[in-house]
């Protein structure tokens, strides 16, 4: 475990498994003095550029911390699909089991649902924070 300047531990996360790659524009929405630094850095050094907060043109990726007390898990979605590119997804990242903020998968479940996208893959990447992919769906009619 390596423990980051805030003093929270993290786990070294596998960055592979977040898909991640240089070049790719991730913007991080959520940001709180309670994410993972050491994640951040991982993250940043994966696609070798800062994250964005507010973007000019479509990202390929959302880092989005979410806690229980923050919005609703739904609008919070809907807000990170404003500049997501159509091929891109979300990492809804959320505080472990007994930790401050934790989201109930139940909650996670009906956001996902009500914001018409799809969970698809859960990862763990640190100690306090697991991640959870957010896709839209493959055949959407209009």
């Amino acid at each position: 475990m390596v423990v980051s300047p805030n003093g929270s531990g993290s786990d070294h996360v596998d960055i592979d498994q977040l898909g991640l790659s240089e070049g790719m524009v991730v913007q991080e929405l959520g940001w709180d003095d309670d994410v993972d630094q050491d994640l951040r850095d991982e993250v940043m050094d994966a696609i070798d550029a800062e994250l964005v907060e507010d973007a000019v043109e479509a990202v390929d990726v959302v880092l989005l911390w979410h806690r229980d007390d923050d919005s609703d898990v739904a609008d919070a979605l809907v807000d990170a699909l404003r500049d997501l590119s159509r091929t891109g997804w979300i990492w809804l990242l959320t505080p472990k089991i007994g930790r401050p903020g934790y989201v109930d998968p139940a909650d996670i479940n009906d956001g996902v649902n009500t914001s018409g996208l799809v969970l698809t893959t859960g990862v763990d990447v640190s100690h306090d924070w697991q991640a959870h992919k957010v896709v839209r769906p493959r055949n959407t009619r209009r």
